[in-house]
């Protein structure tokens, strides 16, 4: 059903909800889905960069110490 929607639709879509909740809801709104989205990103790169900060921990050289030549 929503495969069919195209240009049309979506601007008939958003002219209602323009004007059943008015542009400075709407506005507001937007804003929020912004700071959400910016949140989203910054929270997948710190999960990014904290793996890679495992992966470089893991990787550090593991040989074992050397004994003591009698």
């Amino acid at each position: 059903m929503l495969n069919n929607i195209g240009l049309p639709g979506l601007l008939l879509i958003a002219v209602i909800v323009l004007v059943l909740f008015g542009r400075g809801k709407v506005s507001s709104l937007m804003g929020e889905v912004g700071k959400g989205i910016t949140a989203f990103k910054k929270g997948v790169n710190d999960g990014a960069k904290e793996l890679e900060d495992a992966k470089v921990a893991d990787a550090k050289d593991v040989t074992p110490a050397e004994k003591d030549k009698v």
